[in-house]
């Protein structure tokens, strides 16, 4: 590949690691001679008219938005890497959870607690943040309306936010965006409590799409799988013990959750 094509990015995941994926493509940048531009993105993926007319070269995404539109629209997106966490909970492994959170004055100690309560969720393409949620309400037989009132919040920090200020009851956060919060702004953990973990899932992916050669695709893999000194800083500094190879159908999982809810009838919260 030569320096004349630069590689479109863009993150559809929450904004608090938009620096982190900086400088992962700033090192890409380094090894192989390739430039990126990494924008964030501003709709949901399955309606991003990039996505959908095959302009992006790489991308952040969540799971359950990847295996969706996967199924729809074959061989574009394949899966490269994926975050290992450092923390014990994820077990060497690319995975994560939804924490269900709830404001620590609160005396909700528990998911049934949560019963005729009022919940926010980032948007209904998350798998953290509504796919999990659903499906707990599922596994816990309770009936469609559990909640009280249901709120879409636009961002995993603002259900963070609302919670917090006892705007709202209840959130699923994932796991990940929750930590990288804490260490930002440490005084939000003497202001949450979490009640329940769901999962884990499938930790979200960096995906390539098809069109780019399968070489580069490879080489791209392979880079992430050795960082630098550089790259390796900046891992730390957001959690990440490595990264892994990851492939589609290690995602099928969180279809099969998806699809499970949907057939039960809770169509929705």
């Amino acid at each position: 590949m030569t320096k004349s094509k630069k590689l479109q990015v863009i993150s559809y995941l929450a904004p608090n690691w938009f620096g982190f994926y900086q400088a992962v493509l700033a090192y890409l940048g380094r090894v192989l001679e390739v430039e990126t531009q990494l924008k964030q993105g501003e709709c949901e993926p399955l309606l991003d008219p990039l996505l959908l007319k095959d302009q992006l070269d790489l991308a952040f995404i969540c799971g359950l938005p990847l295996i969706r539109y996967s199924q729809i629209v074959l061989d574009q997106l394949q899966p490269v890497i994926a975050p290992v966490m450092q923390a014990p909970r994820y077990q060497n492994r690319p995975i994560y959870f939804s924490d269900v959170i709830v404001n620590a004055e609160s005396n909700l100690a528990s998911f049934d607690d949560l019963a005729g309560k009022t919940v926010c969720y980032n948007d209904p393409g998350s798998n953290s943040g509504y796919n999990l949620l659903r499906h707990r309400l599922l596994q816990g037989r309770h009936p469609k309306h559990f909640f009280g009132k249901v709120v879409q919040s636009g961002s995993h920090q603002r259900s963070l936010q609302w919670v917090a200020a006892g705007k709202v009851d209840c959130a699923a956060i994932d796991s990940v965006v929750l930590e990288q919060e804490l260490r930002d702004f440490p005084e939000l953990s003497q202001q949450l409590r979490v009640v329940e973990v769901l999962g884990p899932c499938p930790m979200p992916p960096l995906v390539a799409a098809q069109h780019l050669s399968k070489f580069l695709i490879q080489q791209l893999q392979l880079a992430l799988l050795q960082p630098d000194a550089e790259l390796q800083a900046a891992m730390n500094r957001v959690g990440v013990q490595r990264f892994a190879a990851v492939e589609l159908a290690d995602y099928q999982a969180i279809a099969d959750i998806y699809n499970a809810a949907i057939k039960a009838g809770y169509a929705s919260l």
